[in-house]
């Protein structure tokens, strides 16, 4: 394997320290539709999707984090909310409601992103 090291990336223009770029970006991230058979659209480091009931998804990791402190966003379609309830290094529960007091339901696009350092 070959490791190139550099301390910024230019596009000629713009220049941004390569630690900006590693530290600030997603290590994993989903877009799927969780209604009828929840299914992943397109994703980076993630192996699987587990449809737990109603408004509830685990999203498993390819390559686990280092530990469960990373930083979990979602949203979905329409007025959804989304709320990473637990995660650890290897996954994270999704669930999803239709307003913030409103039960869990479907919904029809999600997507999720996790930030933080991988093991």
């Amino acid at each position: 394997m070959s490791t190139l090291n550099v301390a910024n990336i230019t596009d000629g223009t713009d220049t941004v320290e390569t630690g900006y770029v590693v530290n600030g970006s997603a290590k994993a991230w989903c877009k799927f539709v969780g209604t009828g058979t929840a299914t992943i659209n397109d994703s980076l480091n993630i192996s699987s999707l587990d449809d737990n009931g109603t408004g509830q998804y685990d999203i498993n990791y390819t390559n686990n984090f280092s530990n469960g402190n990373s930083s979990v966003v979602g949203m979905s379609n329409w007025a959804g909310v989304c709320t990473a309830d637990s995660y650890n290094a290897s996954y994270h529960l999704l669930k999803t409601r239709g307003g913030a007091s409103t039960p869990l339901q479907d919904r029809g696009h999600i997507t999720t992103a996790t930030f933080g350092d991988l093991a």
